[in-house]
């Protein structure tokens, strides 16, 4: 661990939990809303968590996936697109609440809460299996195929929990329109993934057989 890199890593948990905050709160009005703060807390808490235990245990894995700055153009595209997503549906949450609009009932926000948690351990899980794990496309230097655990059964876990995460934000901050917004996510992923795998194929080494022995991408039986 180093001082940069701790610096580097709360600052980042910091700005997020204020952007995410204002998006929320500012279109709904006031801090009154119960929904926008259990978001928050589940979001936030579990991610300070985690960066403090990486800090400590794998300060290099960390440090990969504060690097979000994308190189190739698609992927730009589909990071532009994933921040336009979560504006428009944050906004439109805190509008919902604001308006009165129409919002979910209690016990579907209950369960997404439970679904996040558990896409949350899906995401612990494949962080602990692959240490390679950057938030950008890249191949890096001693690479090489997992193809255990959760990587026997999908190749991109880390994206099928990012999946589970993302698509259940809305409903947990109660508002349908939000989630509306959010089902624009798994078309976003589809195109990174595709990007993805062209490149994994051509420069990691044992990836074409990897792609022949788990024969789904994000979700088992269907894709």
């Amino acid at each position: 661990m180093t001082v940069k890199l701790f610096i580097q890593a709360i600052t980042k948990i910091l700005l997020g939990l204020v952007l995410v905050g204002a998006l929320i709160f500012l279109p709904a009005g006031t801090f009154a809303f119960a929904n926008g703060w259990l978001l928050m807390g589940i979001l936030f808490i579990p991610m300070f968590a985690a960066g403090i235990v990486m800090m400590f245990k794998n300060p290099e894995l960390l440090k990969k996936r504060l690097n979000a700055k994308e190189e190739q153009r698609e992927q730009k595209a589909v990071v532009a697109l994933s921040g336009i997503m979560f504006i428009a549906g944050f906004i439109v949450a805190g509008l919902t609440f604001r308006f009165g609009w129409y919002t979910l009932p209690k016990w579907a926000v209950i369960t997404a809460v439970v679904v996040f948690i558990a896409g949350y351990i899906i995401y612990a899980e494949v962080l602990r299996e692959n240490t390679f794990l950057s938030r950008t496309i890249e191949v890096q230097e001693n690479q090489t195929v997992i193809d255990t655990g959760l990587y026997g059964i999908v190749r991109h876990p880390m994206y099928s929990a990012s999946l589970i995460l993302f698509l259940s934000m809305p409903v947990i901050l109660g508002s349908l329109y939000s989630f509306l917004i959010f089902l624009v996510y798994p078309f976003i992923i589809v195109k990174r993934i595709k990007n993805e795998e062209k490149l994994l194929e051509k420069e990691l080494d044992g990836y074409t057989e990897y792609i022949k022995k788990v024969k789904y991408r994000l979700i088992p039986f269907i894709w």
